[in-house]
């Protein structure tokens, strides 16, 4: 029997290993599954794997924060025991987290093969730390499975050998589709008190939008221009929440009689949020590719995507100025009707995870 262990460090790493996990579990391979304690609260960490259905972690390392250097070396220490002790015949990171990064070093410097999950999506922005964390794993994966064909594109022109890069689609798209009708059974719009279509949603959780008091600034006054035309929901995030603090801006948002603030809310309940939106405001990757899915307008408050199908095919829009003079223009274009059509990018139909379960049963490991 195949040993496969999965790490997850952050939440969106939960919902593309819960596919996959299924997938192992249907074809009798033995799925384990490390969590980096990357991030970790209650509300960020233990309510998704409860709700996406996966069991607790074999391996709980407990890494918690510090700076991207502190975080990445106690997770390779962690993890070099963990390989020790499990002996798997491959391990498999997902996404651009630091915990994806660390785990695929010392899996490749240990002598394992290392499949990465949602490869070759590029930003062209190396001040982002997740794209030096998606190009390094990218470099030294066995097995590297795209979601969207700029990530065949990009690996091709980086001399990646085509063999190891294989077209299957998104984890990320299936996990929603398993758990739409869920969500849709959930009472987060009754407990808010919104209606579907009369609410806007939004998260911003970036350093570069969250840690300047001048980019706090201008999201206040953002926020206060959408708010005159509709209700804003906004799941704040621990960072985000503690740079207002920092600055002293909570007193100037809570004052919004429009926004209402809410702490973190599970997988189902943001799923619901998402699907019945008028619209999501954000600065997240996963984001992107889940409204492009369920054809919910989305501005990305962000200068490049590492996911341009979204704009490409989906209805997500750039919002590269992000001065509230432009934000408000794009929203008003919206208010007017000029809706961004979209459509459902090649292979998000929900079997990506059965696709990679399939070719890792099939294939040699690469690096054997």
């Amino acid at each position: 029997m195949m040993k496969i262990l999965s790490v997850v460090g952050a939440r969106p790493n939960f919902m593309k290993v819960a596919p996959l996990h299924r997938a192992f579990l249907k074809r009798e391979i033995d799925s384990r599954i490390v969590h980096t304690g990357q991030h970790y609260d209650a509300k960020m960490s233990e309510v998704f794997f409860e709700q996406l259905g996966l069991p607790q972690p074999n391996h709980y390392l407990g890494v918690g924060g510090g700076t991207h250097t502190q975080q990445t070396a106690r997770i390779m220490l962690k993890f070099e025991e963990i390989l020790l002790e499990e002996n798997p015949d491959l391990v498999l990171v997902v996404g651009d987290v630091n915990s994806t990064l660390a785990c695929a070093l010392v899996a490749v410097k240990m002598h394992y093969p290392v499949a990465h999950v949602e490869a070759g999506l590029r930003s062209g922005d190396l001040d982002m730390p997740e794209e030096i964390n998606r190009i390094l794993t990218d470099r030294i994966s066995d097995y590297l499975f795209v979601t969207e064909y700029s990530g065949l594109v990009h690996l091709a022109e980086e001399g990646v050998a085509r063999d190891k890069t294989f077209f299957t689609g998104n984890v990320m798209i299936d996990s929603l589709l398993h758990f739409r009708e869920k969500a849709s059974k959930t009472s987060v719009l009754q407990d808010l008190s919104l209606h579907p279509s009369d609410y806007v949603l939004m998260t911003m959780h970036r350093p570069s939008n969250v840690d300047r008091e001048e980019g706090l600034r201008d999201i206040l006054e953002i926020m206060r221009r959408i708010g005159v035309h509709k209700r804003l929901v906004f799941p704040m995030h621990p960072r985000t929440r503690n740079n207002f603090e920092r600055f002293g801006l909570m007193a100037a948002l809570r004052q919004m009689e429009q926004l209402l603030i809410i702490e973190p809310v599970g997988y189902l309940e943001f799923l619901q949020l998402m699907q019945h939106a008028f619209a999501i405001l954000t600065d997240s990757g996963g984001i992107q590719e889940e409204t492009t899915f369920l054809g919910v307008p989305c501005f990305t408050f962000r200068n490049s995507t590492e996911r341009p199908v979204t704009v490409d095919l989906g209805t997500n829009v750039l919002l590269s100025d992000l001065s509230p003079d432009s934000v408000e223009k794009a929203f008003s274009r919206l208010l007017a009707g000029e809706v961004k059509a979209g459509v459902v990018p090649p292979l998000w139909d929900g079997h990506a995870a059965e696709r990679i379960a399939d070719i890792l049963l099939e294939q040699p490991i690469l690096s054997a």
